[in-house]
């Protein structure tokens, strides 16, 4: 049971690297595919838009297939991608090859979902998906010094190369180790082994039940708005933005860059079980305690940082890296307020459309802050200014500001359909009254 989820988790960790892996190195692939700032943001983009499109996918699959091969084909899928990455002769084939790459990654921490529920009992499921994600992180840290080193002490054919090499690996290693569920039993279930309930484990979303009526539901909307906001800004920075800004705009020396984006992985690794106590503890105030301070603590953060006429010292870098390191935590309220208002029926379908909030902002977040270097002329590594920067990441602030008005909204309407709040008397009652 423990070498099947040490395997997963593993794979995971991987997974992450995989995904993180133009973090440090984003400076060379604009240099190698002579791309513009709105092309390498294009490579994230695709990216996360295929892995969005593809949970329902893996979802269907994962429950008609179980876990050992979904999760086997993940990696090698990922391992075809970075293959095609280490010699890719132009930008279009990169784009194929980080296409693959989100196909592959959308597989791995579902089925990793699907070995826990199936193999360990109810009770240690919850702690046990925290510490999947928790330990998963640590694939960032992997992309940052030792990729780059890699690179630069070889070559970009060697350092992807590579990153293929290990996905082999492990594909093997999880059709030999991962199995779908414990003998004996013929479908994929979980267990209450304090109460002897059986339920059958699904993944997919109820597309019998439809967006329409998740969507209905203020809960969901509200959950989808939260991860729509509390993340981006942190997914901008770590998968692309944050390095060139560091190095070539901020002027550290990429060891010290690589230091800062440690800072937000690992800040991010302690804040994970401090927010997800807070959020348990206090299920009623899960918005105005948690959510929108997160994200007043990033757009002071940033706006801080951006404010400045000068580069910033190096410990408000590390004051915005661990502000936006809240971000990704903080994301994960938005599955509490779907799982406590959306019956189980429909659950799943609301978790995907809650799931798909947060890649739609960090998308939008890496293209605009891309298209902004762009238009100020600044497109290329040999272009990039500081001023150029701060105007970039300031196409953030819409997206704080959109998110958070929403979040507003839709928890007043959230309190009102289930009834913490009275709805306030039309003007014309309280005449009459």
């Amino acid at each position: 049971m423990w070498l099947l989820w040490g395997v997963g988790v593993t794979a995971y960790v991987l997974s992450v690297t995989n995904r993180t892996s133009l973090a440090s190195v984003g400076v060379d692939a604009a240099v190698r595919f002579d791309a513009d700032a709105s092309t390498l943001s294009m490579f994230a983009v695709i990216q996360l838009a295929v892995y969005g499109l593809m949970q329902i996918p893996a979802g269907l699959l994962l429950d008609r297939y179980g876990a050992r091969p979904i999760i086997t084909i993940g990696m090698v899928l990922m391992a075809a991608g970075q293959l095609v990455m280490a010699f890719a002769p132009n930008v279009g084939v990169a784009i194929l090859a980080r296409m693959l790459l989100g196909a592959g990654d959308a597989a791995v921490f579902p089925s990793v979902l699907r070995v826990i529920a199936t193999w360990f009992p109810d009770q240690k499921a919850p702690v046990m998906v925290q510490m999947t994600g928790v330990i998963g992180q640590a694939g960032q840290l992997l992309a940052l010094l030792p990729l780059a080193a890699l690179l630069h002490a070889t070559t970009w054919s060697v350092a992807f190369g590579s990153l293929a090499g290990l996905c082999v690996l492990f594909a093997v290693l999880t059709y030999a180790v991962i199995r779908n569920r414990p003998p004996g039993r013929d479908a994929d279930v979980s267990v209450d082994t304090s109460t002897g309930v059986i339920r059958a484990v699904t993944s997919a979303a109820d597309l019998r039940e439809g967006f329409r009526e998740s969507w209905a539901h203020p809960a969901t909307r509200l959950a989808f708005w939260s991860h729509f906001t509390t993340p981006f800004a942190g997914t901008a920075f770590v998968m692309l933005w944050g390095f060139p800004f560091l190095t070539v705009g901020e002027g550290l020396s990429p060891a010290l860059a690589s230091l800062v984006i440690t800072v937000f992985v690992v800040f991010g690794m302690f804040a994970g079980p401090v927010i997800g106590a807070l959020s348990s503890r206090h299920p009623m105030r899960r918005s105005r305690m948690l959510v929108l301070p997160t994200v007043a603590v990033q757009v002071v953060a940033w706006l801080v940082v951006l404010a400045l006429s000068e580069p910033a010292p190096l410990w408000l870098l590390f004051v915005l890296a661990c502000a936006l390191a809240t971000g990704g935590p903080a994301s994960m309220i938005a599955f509490d307020h779907a799982r406590t208002y959306n019956p189980s029926h429909r659950l799943s379908t609301a978790t995907g459309i809650v799931n798909g909030g947060g890649f739609l902002a960090g998308l939008i977040a890496i293209f605009l802050i891309g298209l902004a270097m762009d238009l100020q002329g600044a497109g290329t590594p040999e272009t990039y200014t500081l001023d150029a920067f701060r105007i970039a990441f300031l196409t953030q602030v819409p997206l704080w500001l959109l998110g958070s008005a929403f979040i507003v909204i839709e928890r007043k309407r959230t309190r009102l359909h289930i009834g913490l709040d009275e709805p306030r008397p039309r003007r014309r009652d309280r005449d009459h009254g």
